[in-house]
């Protein structure tokens, strides 16, 4: 719902009488729905919201006369979900979590294979409220999205240039004091540590819930994993990444963040995170994920000296970018052309298919 939207739909509250409910229902959908699909979730919407005093106290709402709700045994699930507060703050409660798995396989049964490849493909900003729930469903459940890399403790294994010499000792008690072969030490692999940068400004906000849920489980195994938001100001999610269950995940990162939806100072925010968090970005295996659009409102000095700093602090800079579900997307903004100077690689993130093919793009990266 875009700003000229909403202007057009309070001026045609100027031309209704807002004491009839029906008259502000019918000239609220014929300016906000578009698509015949959501005719019924919006008629829903309304219905919920206004058959009982709204907590905002707004006046169009004290102007409706009230009347009967409808008498119905459970509202359309794309109601509800619209209707939950905040778009970070979980959706199903912790208790309920049976219950949403059995009806989540029977959504997933309900789905041909043309509605999932659709469903793949789709920008995240072009769906309605039930397939957003069942896009980020998907999204968590995908996995290895981090290279590996040699680490410094080592296991037993095939390969390897030194000798594994307890194991050799316990095959040989084992076996009457024969060495039949000498097992080798090997390096451990393990995930390459990670720097999440990700965007709240309110051209972000159809992206962010549903890639800070994909991030929370996919770099679960991450040796390190440092989460920040940037909007007008800079908030660590590390401690909100740190639980087990993605859902209270978002509960919490709702309520840390205080500037949801608002502007971007990318350079300000990176600025602070220099300045007050040096000693967590210390690595040069570390790999930064910079979640954002570019459409940055700070100064494109500040924004240029703060990204040559992180690339000085850390190592492979990457910027994930919504924005690359327009062919031929070039960088032009102001915030956009300086990060495109300093990054090492622009990827997707608009789609499932662009999520799912981020490991394979990370290794490649990470090789050259």
């Amino acid at each position: 719902m875009d700003s000229s939207r909403i202007a057009l739909a309070l001026e045609s509250m100027r031309w209704v009488n807002l004491s009839n409910r029906h008259d502000v229902c019918a000239a609220f959908e014929a300016v906000m729905v578009s698509r015949e699909s959501d005719r019924a979730v919006f008629r829903e919407l309304f219905d919920r919201y206004f058959q009982a005093p709204a907590p905002t106290g707004l006046p169009l709402t004290s102007a409706l006369a009230a009347s009967p709700a409808p008498v119905e045994e459970q509202a359309p699930q794309r109601a509800l979900d619209a209707l939950t507060p905040g778009l970070l703050a979980a959706q199903t409660p912790q208790d309920d979590l049976d219950e949403e798995t059995e009806e989540d396989m029977t959504a997933d049964a309900r789905f041909s294979a043309s509605q999932r490849e659709r469903l793949q493909q789709a920008d995240f900003r072009t769906l309605d409220a039930w397939e957003y729930r069942q896009v980020e469903r998907w999204a968590r459940n995908i996995r290895g999205v981090l290279p590996q890399h040699p680490g410094r403790r080592t296991r037993a294994g095939s390969r390897g240039s030194q000798p594994h010499w307890p194991r050799a000792l316990r095959e040989a008690a084992r076996l009457e004091g024969e060495v039949l072969r000498v097992p080798r030490r090997t390096r451990r692999k393990q995930p390459l540590p990670v720097l999440v940068l990700v965007d709240v400004s309110g051209s972000m906000e159809r992206y962010t819930r549903l890639l800070m849920a994909f991030l929370h489980a996919a770099t679960r195994d991450a040796r390190r994993r440092d989460v920040f938001a940037i909007g007008t100001t800079l908030t660590d999610l590390t401690a909100a990444f740190r639980q087990a269950d993605t859902d209270r995940m978002l509960a919490e990162a709702s309520q840390r963040i205080p500037d949801f939806a608002g502007g971007t100072r990318l350079g300000s925010a990176l600025t602070g995170l220099l300045r007050h968090h040096a000693r967590r970005l210390v690595g040069r295996r570390t790999v930064t994920l910079l979640i954002t659009d570019g459409l940055d409102t700070g100064e494109p000095a500040e924004l240029d000296a703060a990204l040559s700093g992180l690339k000085r602090h850390t190592g492979r800079l990457l910027w994930l970018n919504p924005m690359l579900r327009f062919d031929g997307y070039q960088p032009l903004a102001r915030g956009a052309r300086v990060m495109s100077r300093q990054v090492d690689s622009m990827l997707p993130v608009h789609n499932l298919d662009s999520l799912q093919s981020l490991a394979h793009s990370l290794q490649r990266l990470l090789q050259t």
